[in-house]
């Protein structure tokens, strides 16, 4: 991080304010500044945010070395030159240069590039329109909005109130993405995303690992047998995955020594490291949130703008984790785009037209919700689940799809290749409303699925979306051909 001294101007009135400088609140601001109005942006951490340092960047960079090898394992003629184990050194180097050592004067040379100003320090709101910025000179430093305030502050992990966590010195995702020394034995604690992934990661790096799920499936907000190829794909890697597994509590009476994990059925289980991937909880409770009437520490409840319900005068808002919508950063880039062209346009004087999808439609949508899990075998998913869809009154067609031994693609792409394939179909309207893939390999269909499902295809002209052979997309052939074997019998 950049520590020269900073330079802030005379002037602090702008535009548009904006609390959090990670991917969203970058966008937001990119946004609002090509659409001429001017911008402050505040930050107390790393320009970069979460995504940059400590999750999806980081995470990915350390799991995708691990997966390469398993594909180079599933194929006859590359698993021969596979010898020797990863080497985790050169994951963690790797890593390191994706997170360029957690310097964000790249980043923060950006923002100052799209020409607004870059403020560093903690930011709380101030009342209506101003945000007090407390720099690291101790100085307070107090803006002001003409037109707008976003709020981008993100969130952290939640962590259980349980007997011995605080001794234990648990592990978050900041931990199991910036650390550079390999447990010995690691357990995590949770069945998510995040979960599932440190558990794939790890474990490929060369630790023991021990995953403890409370549910009776791993990823439970997807397709089940989305959870059931994962859990599976994980046991066979070495993983001892327990379900309906509650973390009751813990013990580590030596600060260098093993942790103790009490289980709810009354076993123990010993580890030298405990990763706790539960959940989030926003970074709202030290923002001034009591100074416009709002509750410090909550999610904020906002509109399909994006705008926060019940502060007078239409001018906060609020975009990413911490509007609770979608705790993804594409999602949340997504209504930073949003944003910036509502802001914009009521900037100029237009009226915001929310009824329907266009440059000023500002509409936080979260049906066509697009979500991957990158352990390996991928599960990517978008929309509704068929369960999602029953419980929302739809009447709905299921077809499920075995793509290995359906797909040409899939069967090159890996020996003893394993995927599967559901679309979920509303038979009123006969246009899809959920796509599930769990499969190796998969992620790089979803965009696919996300065009369908956002811009609401009729199916019979899915037929006309010609996949090219031999490629695992022709999944989409095999889905259309189920659908129709079902429905005209």
């Amino acid at each position: 991080m950049s520590t020269s001294a900073p330079e802030f101007p005379k002037d602090t009135t702008y535009d548009v304010i904006v609390i959090g400088a990670g991917p969203v609140g970058q966008s937001v601001a990119a946004r609002a500044r090509a659409g001429g109005l001017s911008v402050a942006v505040v930050e107390k951490e790393l320009v970069g945010g979460e995504c940059s340092y400590w999750a999806c960047i980081p995470s990915k960079a350390m799991l995708r070395p691990v997966v390469a090898v398993g594909e180079a394992r599933r194929l006859d003629g590359a698993r021969q030159a596979v010898t020797g184990p990863v080497d985790a050194s050169g994951v963690f180097r790797r890593r390191d240069r994706f997170v360029t050592d957690w310097d964000d004067s790249g980043q923060a040379q950006w923002v100052k590039n799209i020409g607004a100003d870059l403020f560093r320090g903690h930011g709380r709101i101030d009342g209506a329109r101003r945000v007090a910025v407390d720099t690291a000179q101790d100085q307070i430093i107090v803006l002001s909005a003409r037109h707008a305030v976003v709020v981008c502050t993100g969130s952290r992990a939640a962590l259980p109130d349980m007997p011995g966590i605080a001794e234990a010195r648990v592990w978050t995702n900041r931990t199991a993405t910036d650390t550079s020394t390999v447990p010995a034995r690691l357990a995590v604690v949770g069945g998510g995303a995040v979960g599932v992934e440190m558990a794939t990661a790890w474990q490929g790096l060369g630790a023991a690992v021990t995953l403890l799920s409370r549910e009776s499936r791993l990823l439970p907000q997807f397709e089940p047998f989305a959870g059931d190829m994962v859990g599976a794909a994980l046991e066979e890697a070495g993983i001892d995955v327990r379900h309906n597994a509650a973390v009751t509590a813990m013990r580590r009476p030596s600060p260098s020594g093993p942790v103790t994990l009490v289980i709810e059925d009354g076993s123990d289980l010993e580890a030298d490291e405990v990763l706790v991937a539960v959940g989030r909880v926003p970074l709202t409770g030290d923002i001034g949130l009591e100074t416009v009437g709002l509750t410090p520490g909550s999610w904020f409840d906002v509109d399909d703008t994006c705008r926060v319900r019940g502060v007078d005068g239409n001018w906060l808002y609020a975009i990413g984790d911490v509007n609770h919508r979608a705790l993804l950063t594409h999602q949340g880039k997504y209504q930073a785009r949003i944003v910036g062209a509502a802001i914009t346009a009521l900037a100029g004087g237009q009226t915001l037209d929310t009824s329907h999808y266009g440059q000023h439609a500002a509409t936080a949508d979260v049906d066509a919700l697009p979500q991957v899990i990158f352990t390996d075998p991928e599960v990517a998913a978008v929309g509704l689940s068929a369960d999602q869809a029953r419980r929302r009154g739809h009447d709905v067609e299921v077809v499920d799809v075995d793509i290995a031994a359906t797909v040409a693609g899939a069967q090159l792409f890996a020996d003893d290749y394993q995927g599967r394939a559901r679309m979920v179909v509303d038979n009123g309207t006969q246009t899809v409303l959920g796509v599930t893939f769990a499969g190796y390999g998969v992620t790089e269909l979803l965009h696919s699925a996300t065009v369908a499902v956002a811009g609401q295809v009729p199916v019979n002209r899915l037929w006309h979306a010609v996949p090219s052979f031999p490629t695992i997309s022709e999944v989409w052939l095999r889905l259309l051909e189920a659908y129709q074997s079902r429905t005209q019998g």
